[in-house]
């Protein structure tokens, strides 16, 4: 699948409030058919440079938008996950074994809807650890199309700066949905035998929604990121996935309702 369709699929399926947050790939191609069908004379024109420039500024207006939209993402994300932990901490205090007042069925009513939304809160990270490999993959590709319609040079230097931006840098998103991978181990504990079934029933209960996105997004780094005949130290390294009934079991060319 050609990388334009791809963005604008996941675009499609990401969550409505992120959709105008994506690389502008479209409008940069075109910019980048501009500049190289000028005629060869003007090249090196005062009003070569000036489009050169255009283009220039365009890519580091997309990095500010990625900036500004990673980081507030990443907040947002260190606050909810602290505040999972302390309703978790609450209903064990208040109905749990140990509780003045111990209620196994307040215990697990509650702690339902806090599973429900840790997994739609662990789908979200990696909608944006997504969110970040589709979006330097893009500029990654608009900038080989650049250098190689027009022989500039841009490249090079340009990934040497994405590579140091927030917006690439997701440690701290990584981090936080392992932690929240490990919380729900030590928090919903199923037997071996009993994960099959509890995965399709998380299936059942978040398949129209952020989950199913989620695995979506997944496929998507592990597609972006595998190796080809174009890969180039440009490109990110391959993304390796557990192996899992799960993600099989999704159509993922079927219509997704996303819902937040």
């Amino acid at each position: 699948m050609k990388f334009g369709k791809r963005l604008k699929q996941q675009v499609q399926e990401t969550l409505p409030d992120w959709r105008d947050k994506f690389l502008s790939y479209k409008e940069l191609k075109k910019l980048v058919r501009l500049i190289s069908s000028a005629p060869p004379f003007l090249h090196g024109s005062s009003e070569y440079g000036k489009s050169e420039a255009e283009f220039v500024r365009l890519l580091n207006c997309e990095i500010d938008k990625f900036n500004a939209f990673f980081m507030e993402q990443e907040e947002d994300f260190i606050i909810r996950h602290e505040e999972l932990k302390q309703r978790i901490q609450k209903v064990i205090d208040t109905w749990g074994p140990s509780a003045s007042q111990p209620s196994e069925a307040e215990y697990k009513e509650e702690m339902g809807k806090i599973r429900k939304d840790i997994v739609n809160f662990h789908g979200e990270m990696v909608l944006l650890e997504n969110y970040s490999n589709i979006n330097y993959t893009g500029l990654a590709k608009i900038l080989k199309k650049y250098d190689k319609r027009t022989g500039g040079l841009l490249r090079l230097a340009f990934i040497q700066k994405v590579l140091e931006q927030p917006f690439f840098i997701t440690d701290l998103v990584s981090k936080l949905v392992k932690q929240c991978e490990n919380m729900i181990d030590a928090v919903f504990p199923v037997e071996e035998e009993e994960r099959g079934k509890e995965g399709r029933e998380a299936i059942t209960v978040a398949g129209e929604g952020i989950f199913r996105n989620a695995i979506a997004a997944l496929m998507t780094m592990k597609e972006i990121r595998r190796g080809s005949s174009t890969y180039s130290h440009f490109s990110l390294p391959p993304l390796n996935l557990p192996d899992s009934d799960l993600i099989p079991s999704f159509q993922l060319n079927s219509p997704i309702s996303i819902v937040r």
